[in-house]
């Protein structure tokens, strides 16, 4: 049996291909036929280049039904899918170019320029654009190729994608993901989140992110189901769309603005099932509100690039607010402490996890993938939590200084490096502070020289020209001297206490 992911979606597409698998925003409609048709062309492209086994597909574009269908007939043609996030800048791509090496770079059209400068010189040989608007070459050469075509073989344990992800030492990681890592969490989710005929996904998140590519995508493609499009998150859309959808996945602050919206309530959400939400902690206030707003629970989750889902509230039972829930079925969560010995209930701990949705280690860096599991097998994750003693787990902190801005995750290291090269500055720390709306709010504390004149203006402004927007601090303040502890090491803690309230 095929176990190639792509396989799976067609198997379980609805008998009508007829009917609508996408609608847009903007009023567009697309067929499942159309979907089978479409990723069948570009496969056919793909093939054509004669590219070695399992090469890598780098793909930075906008949010778009072409986009979910270059995804799509990536791993249908066999190919290794890396998506990128579309705030990237060329610093940035660069890095992700010269470690993955992809066989295929694609490229919104305005960034085609900057993007094949970069690729070409990183040995890339071939670099194509695909816009948000049906437009790009992309599709130009693909218009070209047969619509039908053979679903390439693969077998379980072969990739299906690689996600970059953020540490807080070292460089991002490739974590790479096979066929049956996604297939596995897919079909669990399916069962686990009771999808049935006749839901309809509102899409609001990004395509470049584990939550939206994977969770929210395979969950519909699995059930069959239809998606409503949207390019963004935006809560007067997301309103307008609510009444013909039953499935809404978001991040806490898409939450936030909704309930900041004053017809949002229990009409507006009359015909809606499920609120998922993830990738950031929902705080228990917005959880609270939700409820009594529009008598709909959210159901909170956890999940990492490197694992996709691994625990959830339940759908049928309690779910509870502060906590993500129970682990998934097959998957197996432990929280330990320093020396590996199972914490109690309510005992806070290091939380390790097993199952056939863990990744298969991170590209090419085998030592850092040994480094990352325990001798029976188990991931760590570097979360910190505790299991209550019903065994709903809690997310309490991250044993690494990752902030988790809004959904996406910032090493703070990274913007530091970049704040030291300026001018007048000694050094810096980088820390997240609460934030009501993105969770947390990347702040910036900077000790200058003496005499040197830089303001708080200077260093956003030269932070945005060199990094994606969403790591850029929300705030700068300027300190004499940084804390310390004995040891000369910098204590971030003191300055998350003494900038909560920024």
């Amino acid at each position: 049996m095929n176990a190639n992911l792509y396989a799976l979606f067609a198997s379980r597409f609805p008998q009508d291909r007829t009917a609508c698998c996408i609608e847009t925003h903007d009023g567009l409609f697309y067929s499942w036929n159309d979907l089978d048709r479409a990723t069948a062309k570009i496969a056919n492209l793909l093939a054509s280049l004669n590219l070695p086994k399992d090469s890598r597909i780098a793909v930075q574009v906008e949010k778009s039904p072409e986009a979910l269908i270059l995804y799509l007939a990536t791993i249908r043609a066999g190919y290794v899918y890396l998506p990128l996030n579309t705030a990237y800048r060329a610093a940035e791509i660069e890095y992700f170019i010269d470690d993955a090496e992809p066989a295929v770079v694609v490229c919104s059209p305005q960034n085609f320029g900057w993007v094949s400068k970069i690729a070409f010189k990183a040995g890339t040989q071939h670099v194509f654009t695909l816009g948000d608007d049906r437009q790009g070459s992309l599709l130009v050469r693909a218009a070209l190729q047969s619509n039908s075509f053979d679903t390439v073989e693969r077998r379980p344990d072969e990739l299906a994608a690689i996600l970059y992800t953020s540490g807080t030492t070292g460089r991002s990681k490739g974590a790479m993901l096979t066929h049956d890592n996604l297939a596995s969490n897919a079909k669990v989710l399916h069962d686990y989140w009771r999808w049935q005929p006749g839901d309809v996904l509102l899409h609001a998140l990004p395509l470049f992110h584990v939550h939206g590519l994977f969770v929210a995508s395979h969950g519909a493609l699995l059930n069959g189901s239809k998606m409503i499009f949207l390019p963004k998150f935006d809560a007067t859309e997301v309103m307008r769309h609510l009444p013909r959808s039953t499935v809404f996945m978001g991040v806490p602050t898409y939450y936030v603005r909704l309930l900041a919206e004053p017809a949002f309530d229990k009409n507006a959400c009359a015909n809606m099932r499920l609120f998922v939400s993830g990738s950031a902690p929902l705080l228990t206030d917005t959880f609270n509100e939700f409820i009594a707003r529009t008598g709909h629970t959210i159901l909170e989750r956890y999940g990492m690039s490197e694992t996709t889902m691994l625990v959830s509230n339940p759908y049928d039972g309690k779910r509870v607010g502060g906590t993500v829930g129970l682990p998934l079925p097959g998957v197996s969560v432990r929280v330990v402490k320093g020396d590996g010995a199972p914490c109690a209930a309510d005992e806070i701990g290091d939380i390790q996890v097993k199952g056939p949705n863990i990744f298969k280690g991170y590209w090419r860096m085998p030592e850092k993938t040994a480094e990352e599991f325990t001798s029976d097998g188990y991931f760590k994750t570097g979360d910190v939590g505790k299991f209550d003693a019903n065994g709903y787990l809690s997310i309490v902190g991250r044993s690494k200084d990752l902030i988790i801005s809004g959904g996406y995750n910032v090493y703070p290291k990274e913007i530091e490096s970049f704040i030291d090269e300026m001018d007048g500055v000694t050094e810096s720390a980088v820390v997240g502070v609460p934030h009501h709306d993105f969770g947390e709010a990347v702040t910036a504390v900077i000790v200058t020289r003496p005499g040197a004149a830089v303001s708080e203006g200077d260093v956003i402004g030269y932070l945005k020209s060199r990094i994606a927007n969403f790591k850029v601090p929300k705030r700068v303040f300027f300190l004499q001297d940084l804390p310390r502890n004995t040891m000369g090491k910098v204590q971030k803690n003191v300055l998350r206490e003494q900038f909560k309230d920024a």
